[in-house]
């Protein structure tokens, strides 16, 4: 047994590339007013589990720093998020509602088909009402271009304190 303390060495953190949001404070003010526009009327804790699930699938660390934040402390469960990546395997951690809007997430984030499937979005629509289903389409939109400015630009994850954009 030591008793030496044991020092780890992690990798240094990237810098971001740049500080899009000063340079471009329209479309940033503009993504804010949107993605309060998209959340209306949709649970708090669905909604996160929808962008951390459009996060890892585009790989956005900064959002899936912030995004598991914010559903931790909206009360989710820190096993509903570590099997999110593995949600088709892990079913039973999630109702069919949930279901419905994790495979919606996926089908509009990758889009491999160029469309999304009429299976996957009419089991969305047996679980949503339409506005509903259309305010969950404009957040699943939106995160995706959060996602893309993060990963473009190089956002630096760790330093999100819950609630801090809201």
């Amino acid at each position: 047994m030591s008793t030496a303390e044991e020092t780890v060495e992690y990798a240094a953190e990237q810098a971001p590339r740049m500080p899009w949001a000063r340079h471009a404070p329209e479309v940033y003010k503009a993504m804010i007013r949107l993605d309060t526009a998209a959340k209306q009327g949709l649970e708090p804790r669905l909604l996160e589990l929808v962008k951390i699930r459009a996060s890892q699938i585009n790989h956005c660390g900064f959002c899936l720093d912030m995004h598991t934040k914010d559903a931790l402390a909206a009360g989710e469960s820190v096993e509903r998020i570590v099997q999110l990546s593995a949600w088709a395997e892990s079913r039973h951690y999630y109702t069919g509602k949930e279901l419905a809007a994790i495979e919606l997430t996926e089908a509009v984030t990758v889009l491999t088909d160029g469309f999304v499937p009429d299976a996957v979005y009419e089991k969305a629509a047996a679980h949503f009402e339409e506005a509903e289903l259309a305010q969950l389409i404009a957040a699943i939109a939106v995160i995706n271009a959060w996602n893309r400015f993060g990963v473009s630009t190089r956002m630096a994850p760790g330093h999100y304190q819950p609630g801090q954009h809201k």
